[in-house]
């Protein structure tokens, strides 16, 4: 029997994993984070990881934990979220880049300041379960651990989990990622949990992303590729690759975001097809299935959360970067955000896209 720090959001999936835990026959502590350090009238009409709702999370975990007999901590992690997440996020934002804090937060947060936040406080455990949709695998010929797709791949994460390290995977377990949702939520209700209908959380920030921002975005140009004035801005924070609505431009044909220059503080337009690119690449590298990469090698490459793994030839470059390469051109490739590569159902890495080409 291990001892195992269970990390409970208040939702569904960080419920049903500690009660399988419990199941298990493990020691089982849970914890949670608070994180939300801003105006509670800030409230949303959408539920979001950050928000007021926190305290709400907070009640109903320690309600899950109190049913199935387990301890119950509360961490206060609201100035290293601010630093590590919220900063980061409004500084991407400010640069022109479109970021990712699910996936910075996953790295700097939830598998790393959560846990030493956790034993700083005496709290000694063995493992660390997270409700996330993933398996991970020991490799004994490599001897590294492997982050591998869910079996319910419409709710696989492993994108959002690609940048943590071998240390943090060999402590992980991740018992949601043999089961489906629908399962997931069966067991909540066969166990009489009062989450097992809550509803997801559908968003960053509850209130919207302009709560991050300490400064006013200033007004500047929108232009198409040539250079022509078609419109003005509210400020590049607002705006992001791909981005159809809110340009406030009267064209024959639709316009999208096509690209972002924060030294100028402008923002490009052109029609779809420009949004079409073949080649980025990406920086920040982390490898999980490799130590390294050596050589060029045929990935599945994965540009955003919801977009189709796509064929493309991964080569390394000078100064820890990739070139990825795709056999078919790709939609709205967007500096800042993730790019995943996949083998079968095993992550290879990944990391930040840095730039992309155009066809």
């Amino acid at each position: 029997m291990a001892i195992v720090l269970a990390a409970m959001s208040g939702g569904v999936d960080s419920s049903v994993t500690a009660a399988l835990m419990k199941e298990a026959g493990h020691d089982v502590i849970g914890a949670t984070m608070s994180v939300f350090s801003g105006d509670a009238s800030t409230k949303g009409s959408v539920h979001g990881c950050y928000g007021p709702e926190e305290q709400d999370d907070i009640t109903d975990a320690r309600k899950v934990a109190d049913a199935i007999r387990i301890p119950f901590h509360v961490l206060d992690l609201r100035d290293k979220y601010r630093r590590e997440v919220l900063d980061y996020t409004c500084n991407e934002y400010f640069s022109g880049r479109t970021p990712n804090p699910c996936v910075r937060c996953n790295r700097t947060i939830k598998f790393d300041a959560f846990v030493s936040e956790v034993r700083s406080a005496g709290i000694e455990f063995d493992y660390l379960a997270m409700g996330h949709y993933v398996r991970v695998e020991h490799d004994e010929p490599s001897g590294r651990y492997l982050l591998k797709k869910a079996r319910d791949k419409n709710k696989d994460q492993t994108y959002f989990l690609h940048l943590l390290s071998q240390q943090q995977l060999g402590i992980c377990i991740f018992p949601l990622g043999d089961y489906t949702k629908e399962e997931v939520r069966k067991k909540a209700n066969d166990l009489g949990l009062d989450v097992a209908d809550k509803a997801e959380s559908q968003n960053f920030i509850s209130g919207g992303y302009s709560l991050l921002f300490d400064q006013q975005p200033e007004e500047g140009p929108i232009l198409d590729k040539e250079g022509n004035v078609l419109g003005r801005h509210k400020g590049i924070p607002f705006y992001t690759i791909g981005q159809r609505r809110g340009l406030g431009i009267v064209a024959e044909t639709p316009l999208y975001v096509t690209g972002i220059d924060s030294e100028k503080n402008a923002v490009y337009v052109g029609p779809k097809d420009e949004l079409l690119s073949d080649e980025l690449t990406a920086t920040d590298l982390n490898w999980i299935a490799v130590d390294h990469l050596t050589e060029p090698i045929q990935v599945k490459a994965k540009i955003r959360y919801r977009h189709t793994p796509a064929d493309a030839l991964l080569t390394p470059e000078v100064g820890s970067r990739v070139r990825v390469k795709f056999e078919k051109p790709q939609m709205s490739i967007t500096p800042g955000q993730a790019v995943v590569f996949y083998i079968g159902d095993n992550v290879l890495g990944g990391g930040t896209i840095e730039r992309r080409a155009s066809t």
